[in-house]
């Protein structure tokens, strides 16, 4: 058997494998790469060469940008300004949430900034009582408008500029994109506006999505007797430093009770001395909090004014509630309010035992069904409430998501963002490279920690370019791309180069809605690559055209990980998607075929 029938052999059943989704996407590009060596059409270095591509490693890092986006508050902030400024009207609302959404994705991925919004958009929909699909599916498919504004919007992006640059010797600019990215998402909103309730079902979901947004005085009015609380820092000079927590009476002008000492780490032990800097878990009313923290030099922390709020709940600590359920290995346990946890980590602020607030008791022994009330840094919430003998109340990332306000590194997120974006901008190096610094410069401002780095980088995605960049090369190298191009050719050809790109991007359509968008760019794009040069043009708007079309994968609920994450919250079944996708498809062939070879010539 010839390489050539080898390597579309292997690619028909890559493509079923995908299309059946038996097996996970990376196991299956992985295992196309594989079967290329071992039928020898193509040497080690060739299989293994994507793993070392240039735009396997700008997606990888561009995950992690993302990710210091959204630990530091940028994305949930931005999600609760739509709430906040977004009004009532729901036209309106709809119209913000696309833009929003379709600007984060340009910067941090499609499946990041739908994750990253769909909690806030879900709560609004409550809020104003309409189908939650209506305002999903506009989120998902905005969103992958969005994705062809910039370079970094989609990893097909990424492909498609680094196969114009092998080709032309210049790649697509950072900005290229926008000029057929921006009128998509304006016919996107112009279609969802005009459209929207007639080509979205209004269906119900199964589980309605908590609102979060106010999860703090809802705790304060659970928790009666543990409030108020503010949060303070020790202040150089204050009469405090040196002085043991056990050893303090506080009396302003009303009592006050220090409930906890928290340090850089998280919480120390009640008979440890206070430092400058150290944060104290007061508990009064905000009056007698203001008055003490004038008298012993302490400033409020997470709020404008100490205390006016429960300022627990900031950008940098949240709460949890926690209920010890039967058989848990906590029953028996003595606690205390301002107990340090185990891990150092998290403070015990109050208990419950049958409703009823048993804080001011000390050495308690923990029974089933009782409920603490817990606070750390997000992070440490996210990192020890994952053992089996507690239950979560509600999730700390979307109390985060939902109710945390913007984090004190946000601005050091939003500059790395900033300068990654100059330096894709200008090209002063490499895209790859310049999204490897980002990545490194969000861990050293300790924007995000090394775990969370390591974790937030998508391997799947990963997995899938990696593996899939040699079926493109074996598609090339074996002359596979040029048969299927002289057979697309012997039919079209003679048409013009507008009907060629037309039938081309026609093909990735289909494709793009069977199986992933990146594995379907990575089959056309030697395709297209190939016809250009059979007919004697320029490869730059097959490319781009492939690259816009490639974004349409809008009539399934599994075409992209972003369709697949608004069903659930919507109550949608799998052919709900297709009224709404159909219209914009057409949009996006509109541009592919019609605007791109205007602005990048034949």
């Amino acid at each position: 058997m010839s390489d050539i029938s080898l390597t579309m052999l292997i690619l028909a059943i890559v493509v079923v494998a995908f299309v059946t989704n038996r097996l996970p996407v990376g196991i299956i590009a992985l295992g196309a790469s594989l079967a290329l060596y071992f039928t020898g059409v193509l040497d080690l270095q060739q299989t293994l060469a994507g793993f070392g591509d240039p735009a396997v490693v700008l997606i990888a890092s561009l995950f992690v940008v993302a990710e210091g986006l959204d630990s530091s508050g940028v994305t949930s902030w931005t999600g609760q300004q739509l709430i906040q400024r977004g009004g009532g009207k729901r036209k309106v609302l709809t119209g913000v949430i696309m833009i929003v959404v379709a600007l984060l994705a340009a910067l941090i991925s499609v499946n990041g900034a739908v994750a990253a919004l769909l909690p806030v958009v879900v709560v609004i929909a409550t809020k104003l009582t309409v189908p939650t699909g209506r305002l999903l599916l506009p989120l998902a498919f905005g969103a992958h408008a969005g994705s062809l504004l910039t370079l970094t919007g989609s990893p097909v992006n990424v492909i498609m500029s680094e196969l114009a640059e092998e080709e032309t010797g210049a790649g697509f600019g950072y900005f290229d994109f926008t000029l057929v990215g921006a009128p998509i998402v304006a016919g996107t909103v112009l279609i969802a506006l005009l459209l929207g309730d007639k080509l979205i079902p209004a269906r119900s979901p199964k589980t309605a999505t908590t609102d979060l947004s106010d999860h703090a005085r809802t705790l304060l009015a659970q928790f009666g007797n543990a409030q108020p609380f503010g949060r303070v820092r020790v202040l150089a000079g204050s009469p405090l430093v040196g002085r043991r927590a056990d050893e303090i009476v506080l009396e302003g002008t009303g009592p006050v009770a220090l409930i906890a000492v928290q340090s850089g780490r998280g919480g120390r032990e009640p008979g440890e001395t206070i430092a400058v800097g150290d944060v104290l878990i007061l508990q009064g009313t905000p009056t007698a909090i203001r008055s003490v923290s004038d008298d012993v030099k302490l400033e409020g922390v997470g709020t404008s004014t100490v205390a006016s709020t429960w300022s627990a709940m900031d950008a940098e600590y949240g709460v949890a509630e926690l209920v010890i359920p039967p058989r848990s290995r906590a029953i028996g346990d003595r606690v205390f309010p301002g107990m340090v946890t185990e891990s150092g980590d998290l403070i015990i602020v109050a208990i419950q035992r049958g409703g009823d607030d048993i804080g001011d008791e000390t050495d308690l022994v923990l029974e089933a069904g009782d409920i603490l009330l817990v606070q750390g840094r997000w992070e440490a919430l996210d990192r020890n409430l994952s053992d089996p003998s507690v239950m979560v109340v509600d999730s700390p990332d979307q109390s985060r998501r939902q109710a945390a306000p913007l984090g004190r590194r946000a601005w050091t997120a939003l500059a790395v963002l900033i300068g990654m974006v100059v330096l894709l901008a200008t090209g002063i190096v490499p895209p790859a490279i310049a999204g490897v610094l980002a990545a490194v410069a969000m861990v050293l401002t300790r924007t995000l920690s090394v775990v969370r780095a390591h974790r937030s980088i998508q391997w799947t995605t990963v997995l899938l370019v990696g593996g899939m960049i040699p079926v493109s090369t074996a598609i090339t190298v074996t002359g596979a791309a040029d048969l299927i191009a002289s057979s697309l050719l012997s039919v079209v050809g003679t048409l013009g180069p507008i009907v060629v790109l037309t039938s081309l991007l026609v093909v990735t359509l289909i494709f793009g809605q069977l199986i992933s968008n990146t594995a379907t760019a990575l089959i056309v794009a030697p395709i297209a690559i190939s016809v250009a040069t059979e007919l004697g043009l320029s490869p730059l708007p097959f490319l781009m055209g492939v690259a816009v079309v490639s974004a349409a994968a809008l009539l399934t609920p599994v075409a992209t990980p972003a369709n697949l994450m608004v069903m659930a919250p919507s109550g949608f079944r799998f052919g709900d998607y297709w009224k709404f996708g159909l219209p914009l498809m057409a949009l996006y062939l509109a541009v592919g075929v019609l605007l791109v070879p205007l602005i990048w010539p034949f």
